[in-house]
């Protein structure tokens, strides 16, 4: 078991002080997130050198290009306040707040939490997520939730590496993260900000709600906040904190060569055996993989449950309406700015000799329909994940390869790993760190699972003929 100390736990401050109060309203597409709901993402770096050499030469830089980051993006400084209904959640932030920032020295191996060609325990990541601090409270006197946005921890491996992790409140999306953490490390290597131009706008009104799903969402998420009293201090949120002993997360990456593969076999079966549905000209990197993926993972899943291949299987994601709502929002809107949708298919049909073209099928037509009218279905979204959640089995996906995360480049070179860390019903996905072109997917396993899934995807590689 690998043992780990703490070398400092301070907070740091936005640059200048702020001499006022900054008021957030959360829009409509917040509201599905607001609450305890925290997303993880590890950043793992090559750093040969001492923790003294760090704690002396690089940790205050850290700290001062943090602050100066923070300088533009400073509500993330402050709280989620979540008060009793009818009032709105909202988020604060006064010229007190500061974001924690850890410091830790941990004996694990580098190299083994850093690698794609194992699986790792999901314990093993445990130490590395940052925690959230006493902010995380219920306020009798007045009857609210607050909670933190954004705590970030630097792990220290001696003589061979760093894990740069951020937690951070899903009233922002990923696409804000990787502003963020962008941000961050250009500040950070330049030692300057005099060329950031990438500025984030927290304008509220940026968004329109011309069919009113502002009241829907708002009686959702008044629905959720009931579940948070019965607790009455929130020590446990959605995110990955604690995991079972015999929890695996897992790599699979995918080369280049295989995903064309991939889309030249599909689109071969699609044009044979469907004259109904014309295939497309064009099919994206994204779709094939997961389309693969799902369909091995229920194969795995479910490989001798024959009595019940009737249960529907459901396909989860979310997709970035920031260029697909018929007006102008700026590039660096700084929100959540999601819609859902999902792909569904009996199991008998994924697992069915032509499950890898249906399912691609399914998920290239969600996507469309996503892209034309993203927010058509919006009204249906909470009733849908009613009905998923209880009487189907669902895979979620996280992440996407357009954000480009091993391109967060601190001056310590390119990321070795990115890790984001979910539940086993999720899976994320990102561009491939060393092989370019290529794909790398992350799945959460009982550990007794893997070694069928991984067996499932070879077999279905070699029988596509590469």
């Amino acid at each position: 078991m690998a043992n780990h100390k703490l070398i400092e736990q301070t907070v740091v401050f936005p640059s200048t002080p702020r001499t006022t109060t900054t008021f957030l309203p959360l829009t409509f597409l917040d509201l599905p997130f607001a609450g305890p709901v925290y997303v993880e993402r590890l950043f793992f770096y090559h750093f040969p050198h001492s923790t003294t050499h760090f704690s002396k030469t690089t940790l205050p830089s850290l700290k001062h290009s943090l602050s100066l980051t923070l300088q533009h993006f400073f509500p993330l400084a402050g709280n989620l306040h979540c008060p009793l209904p009818p009032h709105k959640p909202f988020i604060l932030c006064t010229q007190n707040d500061s974001v924690t920032f850890t410091v830790i020295e941990s004996s694990a191996n580098f190299n083994h939490l850093s690698t794609n060609q194992h699986p790792k325990n999901l314990q093993d990541f445990n130490h590395l997520v940052p925690k959230l601090t006493e902010k995380t409270t219920f306020d009798d006197g007045n009857d609210i939730f607050i909670f933190p946005l954004l705590s970030l921890q630097v792990t220290v491996f001696p003589n061979h590496g760093l894990c740069i992790a951020i937690k951070y409140c899903h009233v922002m999306d990923d696409n804000c993260c990787n502003h963020l953490m962008k941000s961050w490390s250009f500040i950070h290597r330049k030692g300057d900000v005099v060329d950031f131009k990438s500025q984030p706008c927290f304008d509220r009104q940026v968004l329109r709600d011309p069919e009113g799903l502002e009241d829907l969402f708002l009686k959702g998420y008044y629905e959720k906040r009931k579940t948070w009293e019965d607790n009455r201090l929130i020590g446990k949120t959605q995110s990955i904190e604690k995991h079972d002993e015999d929890c695996v997360k897992a790599i699979i990456v995918f080369g280049k060569e295989e995903i064309e593969g991939m889309k030249k076999w599909v689109l071969n079966e699609w044009k044979k055996k469907d004259q109904e549905i014309q295939a497309p000209q064009f099919l994206s990197k994204y779709v094939v993989t997961c389309a693969f993926v799902w369909v091995s993972l229920v194969k795995a899943m479910h490989r001798s449950n024959h009595n019940i291949d009737e249960k529907d299987e459901y396909f989860c994601f979310t997709g970035d309406c920031r260029d697909r709502l018929g007006y102008t929002i700026p590039e660096g809107y700084f929100g959540n700015c999601l819609a859902f949708n999902h792909a569904t298919m009996k199991r008998r049909d994924v697992k069915g000799e032509d499950g890898f073209v249906n399912a691609v099928k399914v998920i290239e037509k969600a996507i469309t329909e996503m892209k034309n009218e993203p927010l058509k279905d919006a009204t249906k979204w909470e009733g849908s994940a009613k009905k998923i959640g209880e009487f189907g089995n669902l895979l979620f996906v996280r992440g996407s390869p357009k954000f480009n995360v091993y391109e967060t480049d601190f001056g310590f070179g390119k990321p070795v790993k990115v890790e984001m860390m979910h539940s086993l019903k999720c899976m994320s996905i990102a561009e491939s760190g060393d092989r370019e072109g290529g794909l790398e997917v992350g799945l959460a396993f009982k550990s007794e699972d893997y070694e069928c899934f991984s067996s499932v995807i070879q077999q279905g590689l070699q029988a596509l003929k590469f």
